[in-house]
């Protein structure tokens, strides 16, 4: 792990190379896995006041959902979390003509709707947080249906921090960043040198 102010870093955010390649996953992610985005109690504050703007963005089966079991709840393993539809996509998604899943929360803000991209879980993706007493834990959630983000972040040469920058300026400030950036550098090229 690498220190970074009070974050601890996985080597892996340096090293693995990552750039996400939709229109060969066709947005998976919101679709699989074993519950839906994890939630803060601020960011469900936020979709209480955003969600009349989100709405017309939402399929039928998502209102649906929404409608019968609210705009969160909470997951098998106590947190809160995006409803899914059958246990499935989140309630949250759109679909394109050819199957490609969508954020409709993000549609509304690219649109100018809303101030909130989206949850913060699925900005930061695949850095996966983690509070722990004295520092927050930052680690590289590998998944096999990101296998062709990997292959596009090696064409582009993007590494998991460059990717996730725009989020993790959002969760920590560009001084922070910044920070992790230089580190970033630095650890690079001390592995060159060896």
């Amino acid at each position: 792990m690498i220190v970074v102010g009070n974050k601890l870093l996985s080597e892996d955010i340096f090293e693995v190379q990552f750039s996400c390649d939709i229109a060969a996953c066709k947005g998976a992610c919101c679709v699989e896995g074993s519950g839906g985005a994890p939630l803060t109690e601020s960011e469900c504050a936020i979709l209480d006041d955003i969600f009349e703007d989100v709405q017309p963005y939402l399929r039928k089966e998502g209102l649906d959902v929404i409608k019968e079991k609210g705009l969160f709840v909470i997951g098998d393993d106590g947190t809160l979390e995006t409803p899914l539809i059958d246990g499935k996509a989140c309630v949250y998604t759109t679909m394109s003509a050819n199957g490609t899943l969508h954020c409709g929360i993000e549609q509304a803000y690219r649109d100018g709707k809303t101030k909130w991209k989206k949850p913060l879980s699925c900005h930061l993706y695949p850095i996966r947080v983690k509070e722990l007493i004295e520092f927050t834990a930052l680690n590289y959630h590998k998944w096999s249906i990101c296998n062709s983000a990997l292959s596009c972040g090696v064409a582009r040469q993007t590494t998991i921090l460059e990717f996730c920058k725009e989020p993790l300026i959002r969760a920590f400030g560009e001084q922070w960043y910044g920070e992790a950036e230089e580190t970033m550098n630095a650890w690079l090229q001390g592995k060159k040198i060896k």
